[in-house]
């Protein structure tokens, strides 16, 4: 038996003992290019494109359904996320069931507290108190109508002289200021001298019952309708004998006056300047001690009917 190319292989046989199964072969390619002639080795492209599309479609739908998941999943979590947010200050666990119901909500058009119409009493009118004797019962005298040792009006300082307090008014008035006193009925006549340097000022306010008569005097008054001067205690002379200025005025049932001038026989002139205004501020300073009068009586009144 001839083991050369060519010759006969043994066989084998699996129901015979000792035969030997022969080595397998790796298959031989074809040669031939795919478009050949031989139809058992032509791909079925027909096949490969239906399976093709069936994998596609299987991967839309495995897409489409995993979105529908993740939109489910996401729209949860809001939910989720929302109810914690809005319950936050609840107890755990409690969920919608401790929300308020529909009654349970205020509405927005709840009516307005109202209240009944109160009305308030006028305000005191200061000036009433100080504009008749039966309503100004305050206690009066000279240091409580100009108080202290000195006054400052503005930058000015005047010092504090002399006062007076008399019952008798004409006869601490000249000229024809006397007359009038006496035909209004003056009560009083409380004067002050202040000083400031070489001008000297007396202050005289006279005391009627009603501001009529007040304002009758002060109507009745004239150039020559003056009011004594008055010295002493380290002040000087001043006005008895020499031209000064004078003014008069009224407020309530108070009417005011004032003389000024140089100590002894200077007289005031119109380029006096500081006798002017020495002279107003001491009648600007009258006029507002008497208006506090009534101020702090009106007040008084008014927390005792509070």
């Amino acid at each position: 038996m001839s083991f050369g190319q060519g010759g006969p292989q043994s066989q084998w046989d699996p129901w015979k003992p000792q035969s030997q199964q022969p080595q397998a072969q790796p298959p031989q390619q074809p040669q031939q290019p795919w478009n050949s002639g031989d139809s058992d080795n032509t791909p079925d492209w027909a096949a490969l494109a239906e399976a093709s599309e069936a994998r596609a479609k299987r991967r839309r739908l495995f897409f489409i359904g995993g979105g529908a998941l993740a939109t489910v999943a996401i729209a949860g979590a809001v939910a989720v996320a929302v109810v914690s947010a809005n319950g936050s200050d609840q107890a755990s666990g409690g969920g919608t069931s401790q929300l308020p119901t529909t009654a349970e909500i205020p509405s927005s058009t709840a009516t307005e507290p109202s209240f009944a119409p109160t009305s308030a009493p006028p305000p005191l009118d200061p000036k009433d108190f100080v504009s008749s004797a039966k309503k100004d019962k305050a206690p009066l005298s000279p240091d409580l109508l100009f108080p202290g040792t000195q006054l400052t009006m503005g930058e000015t300082v005047y010092k504090k002289g002399p006062t007076a307090d008399t019952r008798t008014c004409g006869s601490a008035a000249q000229g024809t200021l006397p007359k009038v006193l006496d035909a209004n009925d003056c009560t009083r006549l409380i004067r002050v001298t202040y000083t400031k340097g070489d001008t000297s000022v007396t202050v005289g306010v006279a005391v009627f019952d009603t501001e009529a008569q007040a304002t009758k005097a002060k109507k009745q008054a004239d150039k020559k309708s003056i009011v004594r001067s008055l010295s002493g205690g380290g002040v000087k002379s001043f006005c008895t004998g020499a031209v000064c200025r004078s003014t008069t005025n009224s407020y309530g049932r108070y009417a005011y006056f004032t003389v000024a001038g140089f100590a002894g026989a200077k007289d005031v002139t119109e380029k006096s300047t500081g006798v002017f205004r020495a002279g107003d501020d001491l009648a600007e300073f009258a006029f507002r001690q008497i208006r506090r009068r009534g101020e702090a009586q009106a007040s008084a009144a008014a927390e005792a009917q509070g």
